[in-house]
């Protein structure tokens, strides 16, 4: 199995694509879905940065690439191109 969700992925990116992980983060009291810092926060540094052990931060991930192995994830959203009018 490929790990689509590394240690050193974003929050925010794991929100993005992975929006099927967040109960799992929750489960284990990473609440940060909607924080300011998740844009540049890394997985692991915001779960250790809350305490959380190197062993339940392992077992999460695991947890996570698991349930993201099911689905494709979601695409980023392209802006559409305004119309040129004449």
């Amino acid at each position: 199995m490929t790990e689509k969700i590394s240690k050193d992925t974003t929050l925010g990116g794991v929100i993005q694509k992975y929006p099927e992980v967040v109960p799992i983060m929750l489960k284990y009291d990473l609440h940060c879905v909607g924080c300011h810092v998740a844009a540049y926060e890394t997985l692991e540094q915001g779960a250790l940065g809350h305490g959380m052990d190197k062993i339940t931060f392992e077992k999460m991930l695991a947890e996570m690439n698991q349930e993201a192995e099911k689905k494709e994830p979601v695409a980023e959203k392209e802006e559409p191109i305004a119309e040129k009018k004449r």
